[in-house]
């Protein structure tokens, strides 16, 4: 990408990542973030109207592309289309760096995307190639600890320069997310046409024997590998102090939807990010009846949000946080969705509006208490 040089905003607020500057303005060169201040901008700056400019926001946990990959039940986009079209999606939602997350196991029965994490890496890698992307995509490998393959699958894609997380993830019934088995009924009754009690039955007792037999081994050999190659590990659906202690003996930098308070005080006093969804703050609350992530907020436990399954709700969490939680201003609510999860994976290039670094900007003019992306930067060059 060839970045645009010596452009000039001006006339914004500007979300600093410490305050906001009511009116002001950035400059940028080379791709990077040379100057802002304060008040009237220099000559021949574009105007931003009044809206807010802000640090591209940066997601760590989307399944989205798999949306765009199976759109409907048995049905497979070409997988560099799905790629090109999930991406718009997030510039135009004001995502400028996203981390990819790739079901990284086969289930015979289950999903339509479970084994296609090759498929899904080497079409972003070709779109990447050809220049088609307007974020700058990284991957996230999403590993089914129970599943007997997914330590083979993790090695296959674990080299990829892009890779930049993995999670740990334990989706057996009766368990964390869904530790009221009827809630996962329900889950996959209303995926694509749906199961029958008799088809889980025979899924959850497999799912079942799975865990007895390969999940203990299989987690310990997938923190070992992201140890030694040098990934920043993810727990998931945390919801025991067990779950919490074995994070912390992971050595996890980020804990991605805890589901209890319990295991949100555990993972907050040991030092680990908390990630939450988007959507759990734009809806009010959990879709699958675990904790709010309000009320972590509330109690200073919120550091990361991710939009999770709706691009659009990263940012309109983010401008929500400062009306249900006095205590979080705007800049400490956009530090969620840019500064904190840059660092939590390494990206300290990028994440805040100072000088030197990426000048990865978006322009939100914000609406009927709705905020629409106007204008996207991505290391200086418009893409949206």
């Amino acid at each position: 990408m060839t970045a645009k040089q010596d452009t000039i905003i001006g006339n914004a607020r500007l979300v600093l990542a410490d305050r906001v500057i009511e009116q002001g303005w950035v400059a940028i060169a080379d791709g990077k973030i040379a100057e802002f201040g304060e008040g009237r901008a220099p000559e021949a700056a574009e105007d931003a109207g009044g809206d807010l400019v802000m640090p591209g926001l940066i997601e760590l946990h989307t399944d989205h592309l798999e949306m765009h990959y199976v759109p409907r039940p048995k049905v497979f986009w070409n997988p560099v289309a799905a790629v090109i079209s999930y991406d718009g999606q997030l510039a135009t939602s004001g995502i400028t760096t996203v981390l990819d997350s790739l079901r990284v196991w086969r289930e015979d029965g289950a999903e339509d995307v479970d084994g296609r994490a090759g498929v899904l890496a080497a079409a972003i890698s070709a779109a990447r190639e050809e220049n088609l992307l307007r974020a700058d995509h990284f991957l996230h490998l999403r590993c089914e600890v129970p599943m007997p393959d997914v330590v083979a699958e993790a090695k296959e894609l674990i080299d990829r320069p892009d890779v930049r997380l993995m999670s740990l993830m334990d989706h057996t019934p009766g368990q964390r997310q869904f530790r009221d088995e009827v809630k996962l009924r329900d889950y996959y009754r209303g995926k694509g046409g749906g199961m029958t009690d008799a088809q889980l039955d025979v899924l959850f007792a497999r799912r079942f024997a799975y865990q007895k037999e390969y999940a203990v081994a299989n987690t310990r050999a997938i923190v070992a590998l992201a140890h030694e190659y040098g990934i920043p590990l993810a727990s998931h659906d945390d919801t025991t102090d067990e779950n919490v202690v074995d994070a912390v003996n992971d050595k996890v930098a980020v804990a991605e939807f805890p589901t209890t308070m319990e295991a949100a005080r555990g993972l907050h006093a040991a030092g680990i990010d908390i990630l939450m969804g988007a959507p759990n703050v734009v809806r009010g609350g959990s879709h699958s009846g675990n904790i709010a992530a309000v009320d972590l907020a509330n109690e200073g436990m919120l550091d990361i949000l991710s939009s999770d399954y709706i691009p659009s709700s990263l940012l309109m969490a983010a401008l929500q946080l400062p009306r249900h939680v006095p205590a979080i201003d705007l800049a400490a609510a956009v530090r969620t969705v840019t500064k904190t999860p840059a660092e939590a994976v390494g990206l300290s290039d990028r994440g805040e509006i100072a000088v030197g670094r990426r000048a990865d900007l978006i322009r939100v003019h914000v609406a009927r208490d709705l905020p629409v992306v106007r204008s996207v930067w991505r290391e200086g060059a418009r893409v949206a």
